[in-house]
């Protein structure tokens, strides 16, 4: 069974010419379903960089991507944004939501592009946004929620579809300790009940116990390599 993803030999250029910085260098990392990890490193580090490779927002200068077995980066850019839509969920640091859309129809805007039907979309929404507390705010704007129940939409959003690899860029560095907990304890029990793999970027050391195994990044390196 393929691993749910895979970066070979990667690498990443910031800039051109003599401003040019190696944002990742000969990356390597493998994830397998159900398991959680941490991916540890300074600011600066690549750790932004290589979730952005691993979700096909960025595009590397070298190497592989390969998503269950599939490669990225190598059929045509319609079939590679289906991939994405379908496979992966991603948390950014900052919520992002749609400010002219309920809570719920925020999360289910993901699942449109997943393709789910609508009442499982709604069904499997609502579940979330339950399970992460905010059930009696489906209804509300972005405007009259907290910053941490934003960033637990966004959770919920990236959830939604049933993704094979949920992709998260500090999470909790915007959350007190209640609602961090929360966002990682469902990215932990999702990734148990369902076998999703899940990689979280993050300085947030409450996040250790949720981790199945940590990898460290400094300078675009992964260390060690394997």
């Amino acid at each position: 069974m393929s691993a749910a993803l895979e970066l070979r030999h990667v690498s990443k250029t910031r800039g051109r010419g003599p401003h040019a910085t190696a944002a990742l260098v000969d990356a390597w990392l493998g994830v397998e379903t159900g398991e959680v990890v941490l991916l540890h490193g300074p600011s600066g580090s690549g750790k932004t960089t290589l979730l952005g490779i691993a979700a096909g927002l960025l595009t590397p200068d070298r190497g592989e991507v390969a998503l269950g077995g599939e490669l990225l980066y190598r059929d045509d850019p319609a079939m590679d944004r289906r991939r994405r839509a379908q496979r992966i969920g991603f948390v950014f640091q900052r919520a992002n939501l749609l400010p002219g859309l309920s809570v719920r129809d925020n999360v289910l805007v993901q699942a449109a592009l997943a393709g789910l039907e609508r009442p499982a979309a709604i069904a499997e929404a609502d579940e979330l946004l339950a399970g992460l507390g905010l059930e009696r705010h489906a209804a509300r704007r972005p405007s009259e929620l907290s910053g941490g129940e934003e960033q637990r939409v966004a959770v919920a959003r990236a959830l939604v579809h049933r993704p094979a690899l949920v992709l998260a860029d500090e999470p909790t560095a915007m959350l007190d300790g209640a609602s961090g907990r929360a966002v990682a304890e469902r990215l932990s029990s999702l990734a148990r009940a369902r076998g999703t793999a899940v990689v979280i970027a993050t300085h947030d050391a409450r996040l250790d116990p949720y981790g199945t195994r940590t990898v460290r990044i400094a300078d675009g390196r992964i260390e060690p390599r394997p």
